[in-house]
């Protein structure tokens, strides 16, 4: 079929999380007969098999449909907080987007998240009512709160994704509703006097890659000028590295080699580049570039916000000579997960390793799990923080703290910032109560409460990221009965009273295991956690003591029992002094191994330590 950009429409599926997106992703493959029935399974574009089984979907993932005379470009998107990066990424790439609401839980703090990022990209935004074939569907309710939401004039499509009622109906609305792709306006600049007001080069925008081992570095791209075809010499402006495509193709889902990508469409490019560095996702890709005698970086495509980690951890491997299999790891898991941060890190007990930075505390257990299951990688992982800044007292300036093991004495620094974000809680009003007491335990400050719709409420609170990036999400489910979403924005760096809270395993300080804690609830911190360790912690031969501790001063202490072996078990009769001898031989070697024994901390303790 000839290649008509008109033809073509770009689109995303956004919504909260569990609301169906990947359920009506896999309708409209069965509507276009993109995927051959016999193929077809549940969450079909979920790729991973980290995604089958936990039910979400991680990564988002593209797929060009044929419907009629109409190429249509999905990309299917995740739904929780923690990839909302993901999700930014893939507005980016499109000009329309299904909102997705589920007909039983109605709008979510993610519905809004998602919604207002593709507002500010000035999306088309088609409403969809999903469930409605479940007996306890709220769809009158529900298409109120959308009418609050986007206007009382919007039409809003009430569809089932599972058994496909009027699915084919939201496919034509896609088709009548979204625009055909366009370059940005404001970036199509002259030629030379005499020429068309084209540049007559081709600019792609990255939004995803992958890595293989033949084709180098596979670049996801939105075509925006030009065409693209397997030969061509292209120039990445952020990197200012050169390469010659090896291949280019589109997603069906699977990679389909073409002989060209054209202006509009959506597809890859396999770049043959081994280095994973010199592909970055937000770049743009120029071909045809020599006919420009300006500044490249004038070309650059706009891309998407950066995401910003707040989750830190170090990771290490259990062999040290598996280090540089981990950085190698490390660099092509950033290929396909560009929030994800990484550099050297070095601990006298661990080795070598990397501090990582995430978006929250899924995404690092994601993280992890897919070096585990991708890359064979057995690894150490110290607790999970948040970034501090402190101000120096020698100089005034200001130094980033990304672990507690990095803050100085008290006495180096004049303040500590720890990062404040705005945390957005849609609820039933009648769990407001429970809420708001777990809100105000976590040192949260109250910024405005509405309801949105009859016995809906939105409860908006400033609340110390520190305080929400490990249980705050199965404490929230638990006081809503499971129905209260949150979503939350960094809001600013702001003075704390805070102390770094150390813990001492056997006489040693542990500096995986260290905080920073406020100041005001330090003893009830330190008790918690030396109460917590001793039950998570092994026995050993010998007794260990558990100790909680600011500077030098001891706050909190609890002992682990030693085993007991009862070595005169095989005597017999005889003279009971011998049993004494026995005895105080042991109580010398238990009093030996508490001196010179270590204590290794399982890596489960890690995360078990800082739940409430």
């Amino acid at each position: 079929m000839e290649h008509k950009t008109q033809n073509i429409r770009n689109f995303s599926i956004i919504a909260h999380i569990d609301h169906g997106k990947s359920t009506l992703a896999d309708r409209l493959l069965e509507i276009t007969k993109t995927v051959e029935i016999r193929e077809m399974h549940a969450q079909y574009l979920d790729m991973m098999d980290l995604e089958q089984e936990r039910g979400i979907t991680i990564k988002m993932q593209p797929v060009r449909m044929q419907y009629g005379d109409y190429i249509l470009n999905l990309i299917d998107t995740p739904g929780h907080v923690d990839f909302s990066y993901e999700v930014s990424r893939s507005l980016a790439a499109v000009e329309g987007a299904i909102l997705l609401v589920d007909g039983t839980k109605g709008v979510q703090a993610q519905t809004l998240a998602h919604l207002h990022q593709a507002q500010k990209q000035k999306l088309v935004i088609i409403p969809a009512i999903n469930k409605i074939d479940l007996a306890n569907a709220r769809t009158e309710e529900i298409e109120q709160e959308l009418k609050g939401l986007l206007g009382a004039e919007v039409e809003i499509f009430k569809i089932s994704a599972k058994n496909g009622a009027n699915v084919e109906k939201l496919l034509a609305a896609v088709i009548n509703k979204v625009p055909p792709p366009s370059a940005p306006t404001e970036l199509r600049r002259s030629k030379p006097a005499g020429d068309d007001d084209s540049l007559g080069i081709s600019r792609a925008l990255i939004f995803d890659s992958s890595y293989d081992s033949y084709k180098g570095v596979v670049a996801y791209v939105r075509v925006f000028d030009g065409s693209f075809k397997t030969g061509d010499k292209v120039k990445f402006i952020a990197a200012g590295k050169e390469a010659e495509l090896m291949e280019v193709g589109y997603f069906k889902p699977q990679f389909a080699a073409q002989k060209e990508l054209k202006e509009g469409e959506i597809g890859y490019i396999a770049t043959g580049l081994k280095d994973p560095t010199l592909v970055r996702v937000g770049d743009t890709i120029l071909s045809n570039y020599s006919l420009l005698t300006t500044d490249y970086s004038l070309l650059a495509l706009p891309g998407y916000k950066e995401p910003s980690p707040v989750v830190f951890a170090s990771l290490f491997p259990k062999d040290g000579a598996e280090f540089a299999m981990l950085k190698d790891a490390l660099l092509k898991l950033k290929l396909s997960d560009a929030a994800l941060t990484f550099e050297l890190d070095s601990q006298e007990v661990l080795g070598r390793g990397f501090r990582c930075g995430f978006l929250g505390s899924l995404h690092m257990e994601i993280v992890l799990e897919r070096l585990r299951r991708e890359y064979n990688m057995s690894l150490i992982t110290t607790t999970p923080s948040v970034s501090y800044e402190i101000v120096l007292k020698n100089n005034g300036q200001t130094q980033t703290i990304f672990s507690a093991a990095d803050l100085p004495e008290s006495d180096r620094y004049t303040e500590i910032r720890e990062p404040w974000v705005v945390l957005t809680v849609l609820s039933p009003s009648k769990y407001i109560g429970g809420i708001l007491e777990l809100l105000t335990s976590r040192r949260g400050l109250n910024q405005d409460t509405k309801y949105i719709s009859d016995g809906r409420v939105e409860i908006v609170y400033r609340i110390p990221l520190a305080e929400i990036i490990v249980d705050f999400h199965d404490k929230l489910k638990s006081a809503s009965s499971g129905f209260a979403s949150l979503s939350y924005e960094f809001l600013e760096l702001k003075k704390g009273d805070l102390v770094k809270l150390d813990i001492l395993v056997a006489g040693e300080k542990t500096d995986a295991l260290s905080r920073i804690v406020p100041k005001d609830s330090v003893q009830d911190e330190g008790k918690r956690m030396v109460e917590k360790l001793k039950k998570l912690l092994p026995r050993q031969w010998f007794e260990v003591t558990l100790q909680a501790a600011i500077g030098g001063k001891i706050i909190a202490r609890e002992n682990i029992t030693a085993f007991k072996k009862d070595v005169t078990g095989y005597l017999y009769g005889g003279d009971i002094t011998r049993k004494m001898k026995l005895r105080e031989k042991q109580k010398k070697g238990k009093k030996k191994m508490k001196a010179r024994g270590r204590v290794n901390i399982p890596n489960s303790v890690f995360f078990e330590l800082l739940k409430r």
